[in-house]
């Protein structure tokens, strides 16, 4: 208890400037508020404030103790929070970021299901399909599907995500059906213009020749080693029309223009509905996630970590990604 009063004292002190401002906040005579800081400052054996007639600043080591003091004395007040209000209380404002067409999905109708719950808290939702500096924009948050890079940032698995090359059954019908990723040759295939993302293409699971490797296709932008039996294969496939928009390529395939290589938060309703067919199935790549990222932080705020653990548990919900429009 001493050192929390201690701590508390602190940053009462620096945030106000004055000692004697900060007494008459706590009710207590600015001796006392002195002596506080005195023996916190002996304890750490650090000098953690500049103490004189006019002013108080704050020493390099004061300035870092005080952001990881304000950290967690706000955690300590949201724990008791929790506790004297019956269930977790969160407030503050919360900013994240997520795609544009996974995020109008999946993202946006969950946000005021959330707030729903936790009313003290107010939420920024920015959608976009560039790659957010999340730390330096100053957000809380970041939904990325796909392929996480090594970084700085803290990621947390929330889902799987499979693609999928899908078609619809008039389309099939009338130009038949691909037994083998590089029969895409031959095929109209919607694609991502070439200044959009995915640029190492459609990615395939297939097995390896008698020589160990799997032969260079001319639409092939890189080979991978998998396991001892198979490979992923990345294919460039090319079509009359391509879009920098992943939706704009989405509705394309379901008016039958051609075959378009799709996550499966996107298409799984249709194909359940039969409006799409799944081909190439046998050849489909290994998932890669669906993540919640954050900055590294000692003390993440209890906000932040409410609203990871709420996409988490409806991700995870049987039938999710069939029920969303």
């Amino acid at each position: 208890m001493d050192k929390l009063r201690q701590m508390e004292s602190f940053v009462s002190v620096a945030t106000r400037g004055s000692l004697t401002a900060a007494a008459q906040a706590e009710g207590v005579a600015p001796a006392i508020m002195g002596r506080r800081l005195d023996a916190l400052e002996e304890r750490l054996g650090v000098k953690l404030l500049v103490r004189t007639t006019r002013r108080i600043s704050l020493t390099h080591e004061g300035s870092a103790f005080l952001e990881d003091c304000q950290r967690l004395l706000t955690d300590v007040a949201n724990a008791e929070a929790s506790v004297s209000a019956g269930g977790v209380k969160a407030s503050g404002h919360l900013r994240i970021t997520a795609p544009a067409g996974f995020g109008r999905r999946h993202v946006a109708p969950l946000v005021p299901r959330f707030r729903e719950l936790h009313a003290d808290v107010t939420i920024s939702l920015n959608l976009s399909d560039r790659v957010v500096d999340i730390a330096g924009e100053g957000y809380d948050c970041a939904v990325r599907v796909g392929d996480m890079p090594d970084s700085s940032l803290v990621s947390v698995r929330m889902a799987d995500n499979r693609r999928l090359c899908v078609a619809t059954p008039e389309f099939l019908k009338r130009h038949g059906t691909p037994g083998h990723p590089q029969d895409l040759t031959r095929f109209d295939c919607l694609v991502l213009s070439s200044d959009a993302s995915q640029t190492r293409g459609w990615a395939f699971r297939v097995p390896r020749n008698a020589q160990g490797r799997q032969k260079e296709s001319v639409l092939t932008g890189a080979v991978s080693d998998q396991d001892e039996g198979h490979e992923v294969m990345h294919l460039r496939p090319s079509g009359p029309m391509d879009c920098s928009d992943g939706q704009v390529l989405h509705n394309w395939c379901l008016a039958g223009y051609g075959i378009a290589w799709r996550s499966t938060w996107e298409v799984e309703e249709e194909i359940a509905e039969g409006r799409l067919v799944a081909v190439l199935e046998a050849f489909a790549a290994p998932p890669n996630g669906i993540y919640a990222v954050f900055p590294q932080r000692k003390h993440l705020p209890l906000r932040v970590r409410l609203w990871v653990d709420f996409l988490k548990h409806h991700y995870g919900q049987p039938g999710f990604w069939q029920t969303r429009r």
